[in-house]
């Protein structure tokens, strides 16, 4: 049974024709466009009214946070489920942007394409879930005061009942690029998501670069936890092998002395703009989000 709903839930995922896809690319670089804002104070307002018009429930969860440089901060995290049953798969990404000397970052790369990314896959997942009712729960949270060390997150596992979470997906920096990367550092816990994600790379023949090292994010929350977590994120292929040699290229990675990764160079800048986001790209990993959430789930009620 588990196997004939995996074959048919799978089977079923949603092709676009090109009109459609050109028109999802469109709509998602509209979205993007509105991220722009001074202060994450807007960006959650600009989360909440996302949400609302593709018609996503959400929960806002308020906490005390901030850090000895900021101080006392509240901060939202911003929480969306999608079907019911004992069990979570929980899919994380934040949305609050660096402050910069003297202004703020747009925040595209970091993180508002792992947003619409997210939104993206709530919707499949919804419509996914309407079509074959799956006893399972996806549970998004969109988390606050990651840039000031990933505060929203751990807030919202403290409250979370843990005994119910199977798996957590995370994505951090995804604006652009048809090559997705992943962390394999979250521990002996996450072996079967990695099969799960290499699985869904191979099938789907899209270009999955694993780092040994990979950069931290909201993940870390929960692999000190003891939890299986994936962290992914998308680069161009150049850039995505630029950034697994910086991280894992030891002494001597064939890198020129002193090269940063260009995404390096933008995230945590004024060069982090909207001229970076790629509707497209970001479409394909928010449905590629999707599906894998859903592969996990069939595998874990499988005893995968």
């Amino acid at each position: 049974m588990i196997r004939t709903l995996l074959s048919a839930a799978l089977g079923a995922a949603l092709v676009a024709t090109p009109a459609s896809a050109q028109d999802a690319a469109a709509d998602l670089e509209t979205a993007a466009a509105a991220w722009v804002q001074p202060s994450n104070a807007e960006r959650f307002r600009v989360l909440t009214e996302q949400l609302t018009a593709a018609g996503l429930d959400y929960e806002v969860q308020a906490f005390e946070g901030g850090n000895g440089r900021t101080g006392p901060l509240e901060g939202r995290n911003v929480v969306v489920t999608i079907g019911r049953g004992p069990v979570d798969i929980v899919l994380t990404a934040h949305y609050d942007a660096v402050p910069l000397e003297g202004g703020f970052s747009q925040g595209i790369v970091d993180n508002a394409g792992s947003v619409l990314a997210m939104m993206q896959a709530a919707v499949r997942l919804r419509e996914t879930s309407a079509a074959e009712p799956f006893p399972y729960r996806y549970v998004f949270v969109f988390t606050d005061q990651e840039e000031l060390g990933l505060i929203g997150a751990r807030k919202w596992l403290e409250s979370a009942d843990r005994s119910r979470i199977a798996a957590v997906i995370n994505a951090d920096v995804a604006a652009y690029g048809d090559t997705v990367m992943y962390g394999e550092n979250n521990g002996e816990q996450s072996a079967g998501l990695l099969r799960a994600l290499r699985l869904q790379c191979a099938e789907r023949a899209v270009t999955c670069v694993g780092f040994p090292v990979y950069p931290p994010s909201d993940d870390r929350v929960f692999s000190a936890a003891g939890l299986p977590v994936l962290s992914l994120g998308t680069q161009d292929a150049i850039g995505a092998h630029q950034m697994w040699l910086a991280f894992n290229g030891g002494e001597t990675p064939g890198l020129r002395e002193g090269f940063v990764p260009p995404v390096f160079q933008r995230i945590h800048s004024t060069g982090d703009v909207l001229d970076l986001f790629e509707g497209e790209d970001v479409a394909r990993f928010g449905a590629f989000i999707a599906d894998l959430a859903l592969r996990i789930a069939i595998d874990h009620a499988a005893g995968g």
